[in-house]
């Protein structure tokens, strides 16, 4: 009897422990706590949207519950005070004109995590930034600045690769992970940012246009328009006073075709001119533990948008060569020439210098655009997180520099014999392809004497530690040593 009952208690036990080992429904899995979202606007909609996709109950707070019909299907609207009794986190989803009303919901939001996701029209709109304003009328909220970054568009459509960073600050540090929980839990990527002091920066962030592209797009259009006037001048106004010829058609293809190329090969020459200049100063204060000037660093922080524009020229420029065959002008010219050799009975014998001129004008040009494009390929974030640091900078240095070695000596060998020529300098304004080698060869020659083995040694040396003894230093030891000698 003793052992039915051990084998019938094993039994049970077994089941017992089966019955625990059953999964649970993936709707009990997936649940979440509920999360409110005072404002039932654009971006309060499509945010409650995203969340309920991703398990969490959503209740809204609105002014007019009754007119709230746009909300999404499975949510439930309340008033203010009803809906903040119903979670511990409040996404304050309004505009900050509108925060007032908070203040008599004082005791219903005591110790709870106020979410602000507001921004401002312009930077500076107010001393203060909203989180701020927010966490003074709310002081016994904790108040987490978050979601501004997102818009509601990529909340609804679902295009948050380019938008997936979400930057997150608050003083209470409790409050801000759980809210950085949230954040992942919709397959965005929280970035802390600190205190709430940080708010400011981070509301200003989305009124940014293309910080790091500004000066870079400027440049370029200031070359554009110099180089443009210029060609204008030299090219069209020239031939109109002295031969009364009208070339003013040349600005629709003839200078376009010319500006492109010549910016582009100044473009990529000043990605690399910051470089060196680093390099001087690391050798002249013999050490790398000292910063570099203020426009030092901005130039050095913006030369991968530099490149891309340039390589935007250089597509520019191809895009623009293609169409030289069917051009009527150059159509107009080559039937000419034709009709000349026949009135003339002649043919004009093969050149074949010219022929290796004209080729090898035309390789190196094919050449430095294919590694162009590829400096361009490996600068995008998808590529150059699959490389290592080591081929990383093989690609954009050692490849870049011999980049600008092949599009500056295609710009050198399309020049050929008219450097020499008195037709190539009317008013004696040289060509423009010929300003446009000036920059790039002065980058050329000053990297040719860092690489040299005298030069490039000490330089590797400081830029791996080393660093030679200031004055200052050396005033220390001495001082050092006295007091040493002075004790013994």
């Amino acid at each position: 009897v003793c052992t039915v009952l051990c084998i019938n208690r094993q039994q049970d036990t077994f089941m017992e422990m089966n019955n625990t080992m059953v999964p649970l429904p993936s709707d009990l899995l997936s649940k979440k706590e509920t999360v409110c979202i005072f404002g039932t606007g654009d971006f309060g909609r499509s945010l409650g949207y995203k969340m309920m996709q991703c398990g969490y109950s959503i209740v809204f707070g609105s002014r007019n519950p009754q007119a709230s019909g746009l909300i999404p299907e499975g949510a439930t609207v309340l008033s203010h005070a009803e809906a903040a009794q119903m979670s511990n986190v409040i996404i304050v989803a309004i505009h900050r004109a509108h925060y007032n009303f908070l203040e008599s919901l004082t005791e219903a939001l005591q110790g709870k995590v106020l979410v602000d996701v507001s921004n401002n029209l312009k930077a500076n709109q107010y001393p203060e930034s909203n989180a701020e304003y927010l966490a003074q009328l709310m002081p016994s909220s904790k108040v987490v600045k978050a979601f501004n970054t997102v818009s509601a568009w990529a909340l609804q459509s679902g295009g948050l690769d380019a938008s997936r960073q979400v930057f997150v600050c608050g003083d209470d540090n409790k409050s801000k992970e759980k809210v950085m929980e949230i954040v992942r839990s919709l397959g965005l990527s929280p970035v802390d940012k600190g205190s709430l002091l940080a708010a400011k920066e981070i509301e200003d962030y989305p009124l940014q246009l293309f910080p790091m592209w500004k000066y870079p797009i400027l440049l370029s259009l200031g070359l554009s328009t110099f180089f443009l006037l210029y060609s204008i001048i030299r090219d069209v106004v020239y031939n109109y006073v002295t031969k009364n010829k009208d070339y003013s058609f040349f600005i629709a293809i003839s200078i376009p075709n010319r500006i492109c190329p010549i910016v582009a090969l100044i473009l990529l020459a000043l990605v690399y001119l910051p470089g060196i200049f680093a390099a001087i100063l690391q050798l002249y204060r013999g050490t790398k533990y000292s910063r570099f000037p203020n426009w030092l660093d901005q130039w050095m922080l913006c030369r991968k948008q530099l490149g891309l524009v340039a390589l935007a020229y250089a597509f520019l420029h191809v895009l623009y060569t293609l169409v030289i065959p069917i051009r009527y002008y150059v159509r107009w010219r080559i039937s000419g020439y034709v009709l000349d050799q026949a009135h003339n009975n002649r043919t004009d014998p093969l050149n074949i210098e010219n022929a290796w001129i004209s080729d090898s004008y035309v390789a190196l040009g094919i050449l430095g655009f294919f590694l162009f494009v590829l400096l361009g390929i490996t600068s995008l974030p998808s590529v150059s997180n699959s490389v290592n640091w080591r081929e990383f900078r093989f690609v954009q240095s050692y490849l870049g520099y011999l980049t600008l070695v092949l599009c500056t000596a295609h710009t050198l060998v399309y020049g050929g014999k008219r450097f020499l020529n008195a037709y190539s300098y009317p008013w004696f304004l040289p060509a423009a392809y010929i300003l446009s080698l000036i920059i790039p060869c002065i980058v050329l020659v000053m990297k040719f004497f860092l690489i040299l083995p005298c030069i490039d040694r000490p330089l590797t040396e400081i830029r791996q530690g080393w660093e030679r003894k200031s004055k200052y230093r050396h005033q220390a030891n001495n001082g050092q040593t006295t007091k040493e000698t002075s004790a013994v």
